[in-house]
């Protein structure tokens, strides 16, 4: 069945099924990305479907085309959360049991998601490969039919079902970028929007701290990274599919890295200019869009999910507005003696910076009449006007300096 897969036969078959189960997630101009690359940059959010992601899609799809007795000895799969959920409920639109193994680092809001669908999950390692290799022990051990979460040419052409898409919707797009785990997005994305144009450009996007991909590119041949180190756990895959690695040589054009700290800025972005929450491997092909290395070009950027618990979302904004400069943390030293506390606030108030908190140390010198130590925790517009209120402090002779923002 497989080798008969990522035909645009079976593309068009599985663009049929899938509308039983997806939602219609129509491209989203971005004003503000468009003016910050000088492309014509379009959103294909994949975040607004209904289980949170993507993955609904190649799940339901080969859920499909399993015979009955397949689906009647249980399913079983393992995911970093968005599979887990997509299987689950995919299993229980066709009234299967559902196993899921999921790392033990996955956030909480992806585990209980998909426990509400009916499926039994366990935790298990502390990244995605360790918790495939424990779901074939127990697929082996039970006889549940196993779903991989990616390295599946039937799964891949479900997902490849988003570029038939695009393409309805912009028939002359030039760019598809694309975020890149073990590659079953990809691979069908890309595969499909080569047969519909074989010039249009594809570019994946990894991790910085988990480019398997990009090194099995470079290698030639399937490559198993040491370990991964990524906020983005979604894509944080050690060894890439290798059923679907011939499909990303052929047909994926390049492959972007990001840096963790581009996905952080980025999640501050999409909330602000979007008004949408994203999750970090969802944000690759957001953080990509300044690497690309034209202009004037038609270019969709596939927000593959949008699962975020939101103590992560916190930690993100919050280091979000560190890395832009819109919160930082200055030491001055002073005098102890009445008034300088109020000097200070009132220079910082005096050029529209805004006070978070301050820290009042008295045991910083020897000789505290000379020397008090006050950290203050500020609110800035940016860069600029970061630089103004240092300024500011140092031409009254408090002499600033930049020090470690813990919120």
């Amino acid at each position: 069945m497989e080798e008969m897969m990522l035909t645009l036969e079976k593309f068009e078959e599985a663009s049929e099924v899938v509308k039983k189960v997806t939602s219609e997630t129509k491209l989203i101009y971005s004003d503000y990305f468009s003016a910050q690359t000088g492309n014509r940059v379009y959103l294909k959010p994949e975040n607004m479907q209904f289980t949170g992601a993507y993955k609904l899609r190649g799940a339901y799809y080969k859920m499909s085309t399993l015979t009955a007795e397949e689906r009647a000895k249980g399913l079983i799969t393992a995911s970093a959360g968005n599979h887990a959920q997509g299987v689950a409920y995919a299993a229980k639109c066709y009234g299967a049991k559902a196993t899921i193994v999921m790392p033990t680092t996955t956030p909480l809001i992806k585990v209980n998601r998909t426990r509400s669908y009916g499926a039994e999950v366990v935790l298990y390692g502390d990244v995605y490969d360790e918790a495939c290799a424990k779901a074939y022990e127990l697929a082996d051990e039970k006889g549940y039919t196993f779903i991989h979460p990616f390295d599946d040419l039937t799964v891949a052409t479900g997902q490849g079902t988003i570029a038939m898409e695009i393409f309805k919707e912009l028939p002359l797009v030039d760019y598809i970028l694309v975020p890149i785990g073990g590659g079953g997005l990809a691979t069908g994305v890309s595969t499909l929007a080569k047969l519909l144009n074989p010039k249009i450009k594809v570019i994946g996007v990894e991790p910085a701290g988990a480019n398997c991909m990009q090194e099995s590119i470079k290698a030639g041949k399937i490559v198993t990274l040491p370990g991964v180190n990524t906020i983005a756990d979604g894509t944080a895959v050690k060894t890439p599919g290798s059923k679907l690695f011939p499909y990303i040589q052929e047909n994926i054009d390049d492959i972007i890295a990001v840096e963790d700290e581009e996905l952080v800025v980025s999640f501050l972005d999409m909330v602000e200019n979007h008004k949408m929450v994203v999750e970090n491997s969802g944000l690759l092909t957001v953080a990509a869009l300044k690497q690309l290395k034209v202009k004037d070009k038609r270019v969709v950027s596939i927000l593959s999910g949008g699962n975020m618990d939101v103590i992560t979302m916190s930690s993100v904004v919050q280091q979000g507005l560190i890395f832009r400069d819109r919160i930082f943390t200055v030491s001055v030293l002073l005098p102890d003696k009445p008034g300088e506390l109020c000097k200070v606030s009132g220079i910082i108030a005096g050029i529209s910076g805004n006070v978070i908190k301050l820290e009042h140390n008295q045991f910083v010198s020897i000789n505290r009449s000379t020397a008090v130590e006050l950290r203050i925790t500020l609110e800035a517009f940016g860069t600029e006007h970061k630089h103004q209120i240092m300024d500011a402090l140092e031409k009254e002779g408090y002499m600033p300096k930049l020090v470690r923002t813990n919120i």
